[in-house]
């Protein structure tokens, strides 16, 4: 192993340190002023399902300006153009929010199962113990079922933005008539994709819901 590549590997280990080290703190600091883990997981999951939700949308915004672009007879064709790469830009944008959305849910679920596995531990009372086992086995298996809807719907996200991103590149350098004519042909692809995809954010949304009210209860 090279220099260069123990120094990367190094850095990499002190980032994800970092990282870590401060989620603690931010979640310890939270527990201070009566903030567990637990509120901010479920926060977090309504924060997710919110901008599933607003994702949703966008996409079915942006098919439907790509079908106006289809559908072109005529007129000012750049700035139907510029309509259909706002919708991808906004699309984007969605995207990678989703993608965060997740990966919080999934830094704070991970410490709060952390941290109630070592509680579980440190029961006297049998009973309580055992209890507290089952609730954390049924809440695991909740959350996984949770997290791999949500990031099943996520996956869904970038075949759709691929194309849209083609075409959009293409009709930028072409603006045409011809080449107009020529989108027509993935209409069908993108609206199956979107049609898809919008299915899959409903049901993680649904799970979503579930997930909250099983933890507010």
């Amino acid at each position: 192993m090279t220099l260069l590549s123990r120094f990367f590997i190094f850095s990499a280990f002190l980032w994800l340190f970092f990282l870590t080290a401060c989620s603690t703190m931010y979640y310890s600091g939270l527990e201070k002023i009566g903030i567990p883990k637990r509120d901010v997981l479920v926060h977090r999951v309504e924060k997710a399902r919110d901008t599933q939700e607003e994702t949703k949308e966008q996409f079915k915004s942006a098919l439907e300006q790509f079908t106006v672009v289809t559908n072109f007879r005529g007129g000012d064709l750049e700035a139907v153009y510029n309509k259909l790469n706002n919708e991808y830009e906004a699309s984007v944008a969605k995207a990678e929010e989703v993608s965060d959305r997740i990966a919080a849910i999934e830094d704070v679920s991970q410490a709060l199962f952390t941290e109630w596995e070592q509680e579980i531990t440190q029961y006297s009372n049998a009973a309580l113990k055992s209890s507290s086992q089952q609730k954390l086995t049924a809440t695991r298996a909740h959350y996984k079922q949770l997290i791999s809807t949500m990031k099943t719907a996520e996956a869904k996200i970038q075949p759709v933005l691929t194309v849209f991103k083609d075409q959009v590149m293409f009709l930028k350098h072409n603006l045409n008539a011809q080449a107009v004519a020529s989108l027509k042909g993935e209409l069908g692809t993108l609206q199956s994709d979107v049609s898809s995809l919008i299915a899959s954010m409903e049901k993680s949304i649904n799970e979503a819901n579930a997930f909250i009210s099983t933890m507010e209860k």
